[in-house]
């Protein structure tokens, strides 16, 4: 999938500037051994994704081509929005062209993402005919529903209703903030 810089903030521009044989810098984006996709830029900048094992570098090619073989990159930065998610890419890139592979660890991890996953799977759930109760079950067993459901606090029920709340609300766009990393 291709996110926009817009909406991916590590999302880099470059210039593909035209390689001589042997050229200091010189990268062949084709031949890195790891998945390329190119989306051309008909109206706007040409598309570059580079992908292996669940990580991948985004480019944005606003001059010259990646298709036509080698090339020296020139990257374009400018302002500091987002310059630690971009300088991530690079390093990504940087990691691809000395071994050969894009590394998970080079991966932000995200602290969050354990509640993203309860809050898909309660939709889903949902979305699928369980009641509240049996979502409860499902995600946190039978044996603790069955002991606090009903009992002297709600905060069983009400953990399940905010996680089907936060869920709709991601799923009704909020996702682009989390892309941006303001979720």
């Amino acid at each position: 999938m291709f996110w926009t810089s817009q909406s991916d903030p590590h999302v880099v521009s470059v210039q593909a500037l035209a390689a001589e044989p042997e050229q200091v810098g010189m990268i062949d984006v084709l031949r890195l051994g790891v998945g390329v996709f190119v989306q051309p830029g008909d109206t706007g900048p040409e598309r570059l994704l580079l992908r292996q094992g669940g990580v991948h570098v985004r480019l944005d090619v606003v001059d010259g081509t990646v298709l036509a073989g080698p090339i020296v990159p020139r990257f374009i930065l400018s302002g500091l929005d987002d310059l630690g998610a971009r300088m991530l890419t690079l390093k990504r890139l940087d990691c691809l062209v000395r071994t050969g592979r894009l590394v998970r660890s080079l991966l932000p991890r995200e602290r969050r993402a354990a509640r993203w996953a309860l809050m898909l799977r309660a939709l889903d759930a949902v979305r699928a005919g369980a009641s509240q109760r049996e979502l409860a079950a499902g995600l946190f067993g039978n044996s603790r529903v069955a002991a606090d459901w009903r009992g002297t606090s709600d905060y069983l029920r009400l953990q399940v209703q905010r996680l089907l709340r936060e869920g709709r609300r991601l799923v009704a766009g909020g996702y682009r903030q989390l892309l941006l990393g303001r979720g």
